[in-house]
Formats: C-alpha cells, structure tokens, sequence
C-alpha cells in the first residue's frame, strides 16, 4: 500500500511541475519563441544526464531513443505549439486533455491492458473538469489547431505506452537521458528553419531555463518514466489533468487572477477524476496487504 501510494505521489509531482510552464515562460522569457524554449529544455537537460551517466544506446535503442524522443517531447512539443497558436488557451488545453483517454485504448492495444469502464469514466470526468477550468464562453474553434492538439495527445499517449513496453536493459536515468537528447536533437532542426534568432538571455532569462530544464525536464522526466514503468497506464495518464490545475492554481496565487465558480466546479471535477483513475491501485494494494 505504501509503495503504490509513494509511487504514485512521486509520479503526480512531473505533471504539478508541468503546470508551472506558462508562468514561468511569460515572466521570465517573454521574449522567447516557444519551439526555441522546448530545444533548450530539453537538450540541455538531456545532455547533463548523459555527461552523468556516460552510456549511449547500442544497436536497437538507438532507434528506439529516438522514436521516444520524437513522440514524447519533439512532435508532442511541436504540435501542441501549432494547437497553442491557433486556438485558444484554454480549447487547447482542453483539446490535449484527451491524452489520458488515448492511453487507455493504446495501453489495451499494445500491452493488452484491460479496458476498465471506471476509467474511461475518469477521463472523460478530468476533460470536462480541464474544460471548465481553462474555456472561455466565446472560444473559438479551428479545424487545424484541434487536429494538432488531438495529434500531439496520441502522441504523448503512444510515447507513454511504448515506453512501458520497451523496457531497456539500462537505468531509469540513462533511459531518461536517451529520450530527452533524442527529442532535444530533434527540435534543432525546427529552431533553425522556422524560429526567430534566440535574444541575448538575461539573468532572469537563465533562471527560467534553469527551472524547466532541470527541474522541468531533468528531474520530472526521471520521475514520470518511473510511474509509467511502476504503474498501469490507466492510473498514470490521468495524474497530466494536475498540469492546468497547477497552471490555474498558480495563476491564481501568483499573478492574482480571480477564480470563478466553474473554474471551482472544475477542480472539484479533475480532483474527483484522478481519485476515480486511482481506485484499481487501491484496490490492488488492498488485496496485497491481506
């Protein structure tokens, strides 16, 4: 019972962290364009994980890393900043909120993960409860934003799931460490072609990079690979619903924006769709402990 609730705290800590992105990019890199602030989140991060581990992949993990890297933080990164730019905040949040109901069907497709009714349920429960939080009364649609936010949700959902079923012969920080460099490797070339010139960084600038790319990358990602290899898909995905909480939340505490009844209604409903999600868990450690 302990290890599952210790495991699952540990894990719930990537996505609170998450929530602090949008804070920390708009006042500490204003100037910033978003794809450039993935690469510099990313690479860095994974760069210093592999200097500390010193071990790169051999024959088919090299293939693999990459393939983790481009679904998990290059092309999921990538197009949620083409969903971010032609849609609203909050449909695209609400759009990317699917991801947890994406991993449910993929998990019993390539792990043979049983569908569980109760957490189909919890999904849908947390993308009404994200809905409420972060929509607009007169937010606007576009066909090809949702479509990128749908697409950068399965394919977080299907990076989530692969790297469960590929389970390397190597620590949890080199694995780590793989797929950060990969995806950081990856947003390069996206940078250079379609991103403006990086500004010279401020000390305010160089404190935001520090935060996402050791505490927002580095150490966050250690940590959600780890649930995703420790628990059931169904339990894991609907821990990202904490992210817009915590980006609310903050919002809230930080910069004094005013929280109005749905948003309330909302986090009563993502915090009641994560304690659905997580009943099997509990259950599991119930039956163990006897």
């Amino acid at each position: 019972m302990k290890t599952a609730a210790s495991d699952l705290l540990l894990t719930a800590i990537a996505p609170a962290v998450w929530g602090s992105t949008y804070i920390v990019t708009t006042q500490f890199l204003p100037n910033f364009s978003p794809m450039t602030v993935a690469m510099l989140r990313a690479l860095p991060a994974g760069l210093l994980l592999l200097a500390i581990v010193r071990q790169l992949p051999r024959g088919i993990w090299w293939l693999r890393a990459f393939v983790l890297g481009a679904l998990n933080i290059s092309i999921f990164l990538s197009l949620l900043f083409v969903a971010a730019y032609r849609l609203p905040g909050g449909v695209a949040a609400t759009v990317a909120a699917v991801q947890p109901l994406f991993a449910i069907f993929l998990a019993a497709a390539l792990l043979g993960s049983v569908i569980r009714v109760m957490a189909v349920l919890a999904a849908l429960i947390g993308i009404g409860g994200v809905g409420l939080l972060v929509l607009s009364p007169h937010a606007a649609l576009d066909a090809v934003g949702v479509a990128a936010g749908l697409a950068g949700a399965a394919s977080m959902a299907l990076g989530n799931i692969l790297t469960r079923k590929w389970q390397p012969p190597v620590s949890l920080l080199t694995f780590t460490a793989w797929q950060l460099t990969a995806g950081g490797i990856l947003l390069v070339p996206a940078v250079l072609l379609f991103e403006p010139a990086m500004p010279a960084p401020t000390l305010a600038n160089l404190a935001g990079l520090t935060w996402l790319g050791l505490i927002g990358a580095a150490l966050t990602y250690v940590l959600w690979f780890r649930g995703i290899a420790r628990l059931d898909a169904a339990v894991v995905s609907p821990l990202l619903f904490i992210s817009p909480l915590t980006a609310v939340l903050l919002g809230w505490m930080i910069l004094n924006q005013t929280l109005s009844p749905p948003q309330i209604a909302g986090i009563v409903l993502v915090i009641g769709s994560i304690w659905l999600s997580q009943r099997p868990t509990r259950r599991l450690a119930r039956q163990a402990s006897h």
